[in-house]
């Protein structure tokens, strides 16, 4: 198990440019299944989770092809389906929660998909019921082993119907819109997800053959095609790794410039930095951030206390809700973070807290945090991170804190950010990675 070694307290300076979005490229991954055609991707950041989606990938007889550091081809043209139900599927499909999304490719395209329960982060209850409740709507037959937990679908055909899905969920909603764009007739999902993940997902679609229409609103109409054919996609930035930097040029008071963020698809992003005080400005696709030594967090228009929560988009992102805590330790003023949608992804305050920050947890949902206005530093420590978000807003407040503090497990981060030391170190982070 490895562990970062970081001294805080120290401006950094600099220029980051984004990795490809996680969320996005799991999914992007899982539509090459769709087609026997060569399919070229790029921005693939090489991070832990995409790594291990790609391998399974290659274990399942999808040709890999790695064009460049980030680029890579896909050809799935000879599916080895007997590996869903060998014990090395069970093992590597456990371990990586997007592998879910290879169930709706593989039921659209071969007539069957599997899948052991998915792993990933330890944040709380995620619902599998949106992606099985969809495909039966579409006509597959659901089985599940108790004893091995291990869930299956299988059709001899899928067949276009409407359904209103009971959550928008985004990994829920690639699934169905992957088993449907090979299904006979239309589809329609209301309540579909519509981040600009799963935009970018139609939109590789589209460009395959599929016939996607409202992309971008929460009511898509697929109409089903008899085959896909390949393509190039490009991924977005990753708007979490973005909300991230924001937040380490915040927190150590630092001037930094966020290179090519795609700034129509971050949403409530820089409105919900921008209502905790802090300085953004937009120059050209770039995010410039200047080096603050104070910032306000506002009050509602009738003085009561901001609560900045998580919302399906054009919401807030949950996944920044950890940064904007660590954010807010050091702000003039308070703040209510509510998490509604996972009930354990506060539980790291309890470190921040040891660390020094001013933070009362009222429930497994809700933190309100009272600024320091940097009066107060926090004091280093030793740590572990229990999730990626966690991990990464752990790592954030050590940059900031006085004295030396160590991360174990950090593993959860690598799973998210690609080599983040490094890129820490080209900005002034004094950290160093350290193997047991």
């Amino acid at each position: 198990m490895a562990s970062f070694k970081i001294e805080g307290g120290h401006k950094l300076n600099g220029t980051i440019t984004p990795q490809g979005a996680k969320n996005e490229v799991l999914q992007i991954l899982c539509a090459v299944l769709l087609t026997p055609e060569r399919v070229v991707i790029n921005n693939v950041p090489d991070i832990i989770d995409v790594n291990k989606l790609i391998f399974i990938l290659g274990e399942l007889g999808v040709k890999v092809e790695k064009l460049s550091a980030n680029s890579y081809a896909f050809q799935a043209d000879e599916i080895d389906l007997p590996y869903l139900e060998s014990d090395d599927f069970k093992r590597d499909g456990s371990s990586l929660r997007g592998s879910i999304m290879i169930v709706g490719p593989l039921l659209a395209r071969f007539g069957r998909g599997y899948i052991p329960r998915p792993g990933g982060d330890k944040i709380g209850r995620r619902r599998l019921d949106t992606h099985f409740e969809g495909f039966i709507r579409l006509g597959a037959k659901f089985r599940y082993n108790k004893e091995e937990k291990f869930y299956g679908v299988e059709a001899d055909e899928l067949f276009g119907t409407d359904m209103l899905l009971d959550e928008a969920s985004v990994t829920g909603t690639a699934n169905i819109i992957m088993a449907a764009v090979l299904a006979t007739g239309t589809t329609t999902i209301y309540n579909a997800a519509c981040e600009p993940y799963i935009q970018q997902l139609c939109k590789m679609l589209n460009a395959m053959g599929a016939k996607i229409e409202g992309v971008g609103s929460n009511l898509l109409k697929i109409t089903g095609v008899g085959n896909l054919g390949g393509c190039e996609h490009t991924v977005l930035p990753d708007m979490i790794e973005i909300g991230s930097w924001i937040g380490v040029a915040v927190m150590t008071q630092s001037e930094l410039t966020i290179k090519n963020v795609s700034w129509e698809n971050l949403g409530q992003i820089p409105n919900v930095f921008r209502k905790l005080g802090i300085q953004l400005e937009k120059r050209g696709d770039d995010i410039y951030i200047p080096e603050q030594n104070s910032y306000e967090i506002q009050n509602y228009i009738d003085g009561s206390v901001l609560t900045v929560a998580d919302a399906p988009w054009p919401g807030f992102t949950p996944d920044l809700l950890s940064i904007v805590l660590v954010i807010a330790t050091q702000a003039k003023g308070t703040v209510l973070i509510h998490q509604k949608m996972f009930e354990s992804r506060l539980f790291f305050v309890d470190k921040l807290i040891d660390m020094g920050a001013k933070v009362i947890l009222c429930d497994p949902h809700r933190a309100t945090v009272i600024g320091q206005n940097h009066k107060s530093q926090l004091k280093a420590t030793k740590m572990t991170s229990p999730d990626i978000r966690a991990g990464i807003s752990l790592l954030i407040a050590a940059l900031s804190a006085n004295g030396t503090s160590i991360i174990n497990n950090i593993e959860q981060i690598d799973r998210g950010y690609e080599n983040i030391e490094a890129r820490l170190k080209s900005i002034g982070a004094k950290i160093e990675r350290m193997n047991d």
